[in-house]
């Protein structure tokens, strides 16, 4: 987590602040709600739990926007902040998981591609699709999550930190995972 997002989140704004820090708060809340939700789903499989991170990325959220300063676009800063929380989660609830967390090195993409044609249905699909993206690692799941959300690669890369090719070699890698495991659907 960069410096100035971990200090963002234990910063106090002072009184004079607190209310514009809960105005652009308010915007924030109301923009970002469904984003922030899928984001939530995407990085826990439990209803509760979900609700639990949804709750702490809010919390993070008004404490970094003290130290905001519009540095980048909110967006990204929204971005930045929610995923630092929940790969924090992620990594904080991983002694829970019962599966096991894949790198892309260690999927082999040419292997048991299933033959989902007639029997799987759009929603099964999907809950594959789910499935296969809550097993990524943290940073990888938020490459790609933060990709269906439609932000571009660059974006993405300065969002968690890595180079833009990486990003890009990231995204191709995950989309042929997917394919592949889906069985050859667009996703």
């Amino acid at each position: 987590m960069p410096a100035t997002i971990e200090t963002a989140i234990t910063a106090t704004a002072a009184p004079a602040d607190a209310a514009a820090q809960d105005r652009l708060y308010e915007q924030v809340a109301s923009e970002f709600a469904a984003p922030l939700v899928r984001l939530a789903r995407a990085h826990e499989a439990d209803a509760h739990l979900q609700q639990d991170l949804l709750q702490e990325i809010h919390i993070a959220l008004w404490r970094s926007l003290a130290a905001f300063g519009e540095r980048c676009s909110l967006r990204t800063w929204v971005y930045r902040v929610a995923h630092n929380v929940a790969a924090t989660h992620v990594l904080r609830n991983r002694r829970r998981q019962v599966h096991r967390l894949t790198t892309l090195d260690e999927i082999d993409l040419a292997g048991d591609t299933p033959d989902v044609g007639a029997e799987l249905d759009a929603g099964r699909a999907l809950q594959k699709i789910h499935a296969l993206i809550q097993a990524l690692k943290p940073l990888d799941r938020q490459v790609i999550i933060l990709h269906l959300e439609g932000l571009p690669a660059d974006e993405i890369a300065d969002i968690v930190g890595i180079s833009p090719a990486n990003t890009h070699t990231k995204l191709t890698r995950i989309r042929q995972l997917l394919t592949a495991r889906v069985g050859g659907e667009n996703s």
